[in-house]
């Protein structure tokens, strides 16, 4: 059994325990959802439940099937379905039901089987989906709720998620933290928006300044900062699993043009593009770009680089590793798990066993992509790939091989001519009476020589002259042949590089048909063509999004349509999905802290109904402002709960000590990449270069991958291979791509450890640190003063007396290098360094 059905099974087992809680139970709340998961896949009410035993209603129960009754009301001693399941010969497989659900089972035999309902007289086939599934919070349409009122609180209620923190918090007679300092909200706001640290003059600058609006300037400042876009991409790039390579087994195939989806990220958040119109592009971005698509305009380039979100997935079709169903599959995961929080997938062979997904929504749902990655006439990644060159490039092109075709004929003229002329002065140095065989030795075609020819070509190699050994018959020749050749290559170089956009679109004229298939398998396609729609419990009854099959034509409109459809500012799965996102990468966790799973099987909210008012307040901000990403950070940011101290008290801690209810800012750790960053920032080296082709990862002697040290580029930039993952970012939780990562794991490993202490990287970027501390240093600097400047350098503030003092310590405790050694001067200081750059105040946050 795969991991993840073991933590399904958990989380439903939590579930259960929740439910049961709540007496009496039913059959509706307590027992359909163990059936479901356990049982409804083989008696569900398909064409033929085996032994015609159907478990959906509790009246099909106790009608039975061939072997009669499963269920007998207060008396689960004689029930059947209790027998089966104790005997393990139900279900079949390695995975039973657990005790505990059993027992819930058995209590509601006990209890005299009570529904919570009367039940329907008939059922469609399938699962379909119930009034209690239909009543789960996530599945409810967005409502603004009221924001609660709070009176006598100690700290400002700044704006209403603080009203709606501090209700919570008061339940358990607890408050807001007081404010942090300047000098940690600094810290705080500029790794939290843009990845890196402030300079110890911005430091100075916003802790002296008093105006009251300064913190408020200083969050504009840093959303306005082109490195914004950079860490806040970095998080998007997460979720839509972007790499640099296909993942097409141990060949790992590059991806040459993916790059240009990671830059549209970075440059859309940038502009803060509105979230709505972000998200429509990246499903539908070649919708939007009129065909044909010659003469493209950058923005219409950024349209079509926008799809590369559904080209993130891993592909197997360059070397057969994988058939393109997989890719399609993936596609879908990547796209329901990171804008609809729901894992469709398991509803690809039989209707979702927790959630209210039916099999048949699942493939209405890909019938909303299938156009454009249609299985059935499948298009590998360089047949997807469109080109950039303008009519005036191809003019342009064509005027230049024109030119280096006349330059490239005449030099081959020149050079034959110098070549003969070379062997006619050679020739001549042989007797009268040889030269007219030798030269009709050597000018008769290889293949057509004689055996006597052949015996003298071999034994008069002086006469066996070449382009490539003009140079030694005639030098001035050869010279001015190769200045000739660097003219005709001067002049090639001027002809425009033709890049490409790698695009997911459709081919014009063919629309193929999306059907069920029975047990998943694509072999066995079953039914009518399927209408593209949303999922059906993403509206209320009778009210479900479906998009009219039409005839074929340039693009069948359905991913455009679908985008502006849960786009629209009320749809509930994605406006809670969004919010919760942007509150996660805020606070280290997420309201939903599954942030990909909403369902049965996920986390319920901390706090419901903040996170419905987040999600009707991020399409709002009026004509200006409407789904405006930087406005939200800035909400988020400038209320009282984000500006705690992060201070422990233990009473807070007993009562809330995973700090759910946020009465205190939460320590983090930086990501892999700012880790990886701010190492190369305070040795002085980052290279602060944005966009275009990323930094090719190499092996260094050990076998470890990562950049080479010349490119010193923020991390955002690096090739991400999925075979060669960079080793100091998979060290510190960076994540695997498989297909995409819904949320990082903050980990505290030895490896990591290890990392800082024996890894080249660190301990070249320490070196590196070392000579800028001494060159920023008096000359003749004593070891305090070394001190000082290295912890100005890594900690962005002066030590204190005691740290002054281990410093000093440490460094005069440091074994004296060998006389001549490389960097013997610096070794002591390089050894101090890298314990900074190791340390925790580095590496986390408050």
């Amino acid at each position: 059994m795969r991991r993840s059905s073991f933590i399904a099974i958990g989380l439903l087992a939590a579930t259960v325990g929740r439910a049961r809680a709540a007496e009496p139970i039913t059959f509706e709340q307590h027992v359909r959802p163990i059936l479901k998961a356990y049982c409804l896949d083989c008696h569900g009410g398909g064409e033929k439940p085996a032994g015609g035993l159907d478990l959906r209603l509790k009246r099909f129960a106790v009608a039975g099937g061939k072997n009669g009754s499963a269920v007998v009301a207060k008396e689960p001693g004689k029930s059947a379905l209790v027998e089966r399941m104790k005997s393990g010969e139900m279900p079949p497989g390695e995975k039973k039901v657990p005790a505990d659900q059993l027992a819930v089972i058995e209590k509601w035999i006990a209890a005299g089987a009570p529904t919570l309902r009367d039940e329907p007289a008939t059922l469609p086939p399938g699962l379909g989906i119930t009034a209690d599934e239909r009543a789960y919070w996530f599945y409810q349409p967005l409502r603004r709720p009221a924001v609660p009122e709070v009176r006598n609180s100690k700290r400002p209620i700044r704006n209403p998620i603080d009203a709606f923190v501090l209700t919570k918090l008061r339940e358990k007679n607890l408050d807001f933290n007081p404010e942090a300092d300047r000098r940690t909200l600094i810290l705080r706001a500029s790794f939290d928006l843009t990845g890196l640290p402030p300079t110890t003059a911005e430091i100075a600058q916003f802790v002296q300044d008093d105006a009251p609006d300064a913190y408020e300037k200083l969050i504009d400042r840093l959303l306005a900062s082109p490195r914004y876009g950079e860490r806040w991409g970095r998080h998007w790039l997460d979720v839509a699993g972007y790499a640099d390579s296909e993942g097409d087994g141990n060949a790992d195939t590059v991806r040459p043009h993916a790059w240009r989806y990671r830059d549209y990220v970075i440059r859309a958040l940038n502009a803060d593009k509105p979230l709505n119109q972000f998200v429509t592009e990246q499903l539908a971005g070649d919708e939007l770009v009129p065909r044909p698509w010659t003469n493209l305009k950058p923005e219409q380039v950024e349209l079509l680089a926008a799809t590369g979100y559904l080209r993130t997935a891993p592909d197997g079709t360059p070397t057969g590793a994988a058939d393109a169903e997989q890719v399609v599959t993936d596609v879908v995961k990547v796209v329901s798990s990171g804008l609809l929080g729901t894992s469709v997938g398991c509803a690809q062979c039989h209707d979702h066993r927790y959630d209210p997904v039916p099999q048949r929504d699942y493939f209405q749902l890909r019938a909303v992509f299938e156009p454009a990655l249609d299985p059935g006439k499948w298009r590998k990644p360089a047949e997807r790939l469109v080109s950039l060159y303008t009519d005036a490039d191809r003019t342009r092109a064509a005027a230049i091989a024109a030119e280096t075709g006349k330059m490239q004929a005449a030099f081959s003229a020149k050079q034959s001519s110098a070549v003969r002329a070379a062997f006619e002065l050679e020739l001549a140095k042989f007797p009268e009476g040889d030269r007219a065989k030798l030269k009709a030795a050597f000018d008769a075609p290889a293949e057509t020589r004689t055996a006597e020819q052949k015996k003298l070509v071999a034994s008069n190699p002086k006469l066996n002259i070449t382009p490539g050994v003009l140079y030694q018959y005639n030098p001035k020749a050869a010279d001015e042949l190769k200045a000739e050749q660097a003219k005709i290559a001067a002049k090639r170089a001027e002809r425009p590089a033709e890049g490409f956009v790698s695009v997911v679109t459709e081919v014009p004229g063919r629309v193929p048909e999306t059907k069920l298939h029975y047990r998943g398998d694509a072999r066995q396609p079953k039914g009518p063509a399927l209408a593209p729609a949303d999922l059906t419990i993403a509206a209320p009854d009778a009210r479900r999004f479906e998009i009219a099959l039409k005839p074929a034509g340039e693009t069948s409109g359905r991913r455009l349509a679908w985008a502006r459809h849960i786009t629209d500012g009320t749809h509930p799965l994605f406006g809670r999905v969004m919010a919760n996102r942007i509150w996660l990468n805020h606070f280290g966790r997420g309201i939903v802290d599954t942030p990909g799973e909403f369902g049965r099987l996920g986390q319920l909210p901390t706090h419901p109904e903040l996170l419905d008012w987040l999600a009707t307040e991020l399409p709002n901000g009026g004509k200006e402002k409407g789904w405006s990403l930087k406005r939200f950070h800035k909400l988020i940011m400038t209320s009282t709960t984000y500006r705690q101290s992060s201070r422990r008290e233990p009473a807070k801690d007993e009562a809330d000590r995973s700090n759910t209810l946020y009465g205190r800012f939460p320590v983090r750790r930086l990501e892999a990449e700012a880790v990886r960053d701010r190492i190369l920032l305070a040795a002085g080296r980052l290279d602060l270069t944005p966009f275009g082709p990323p930094v090719a990862v190499v092996e260094d002697g050990a076998g470890q991958v990562g950049a080479p040290d010349d490119q010193p580029r923020r991390s955002v930039y690096l090739q991400v291979r999925r075979t060669k993952p960079v080793a100091f970012l998979s060290a510190f939780d960076a994540p695997a791509l498989e297909p995409n990562c819904d949320r990082r794991n903050t980990t505290t490993t030895a490896p990591q450890a290890l990392m800082l202490v024996n890894s080249d990287f660190v301990r070249k970027q320490a070196a590196h640190l070392a000579a800028r501390v001494k060159a920023e240093a008096q000359p003749g600097a004593g070891a305090d003063a070394l001190a000082t400047a290295a912890w100005r350098a890594v900690y962005l503030r002066a030590p204190d007396a005691d740290e002054a003092k281990l410093a000093a310590a440490f460094l005069d405790a440091q074994p004296a290098p060998k006389a001549g050694a490389k960097g013997a001067d610096l070794a002591a200081l390089t050894n101090l360094c890298q314990m900074l750059l190791t340390s925790n105040e580095f590496l986390y946050v408050d």
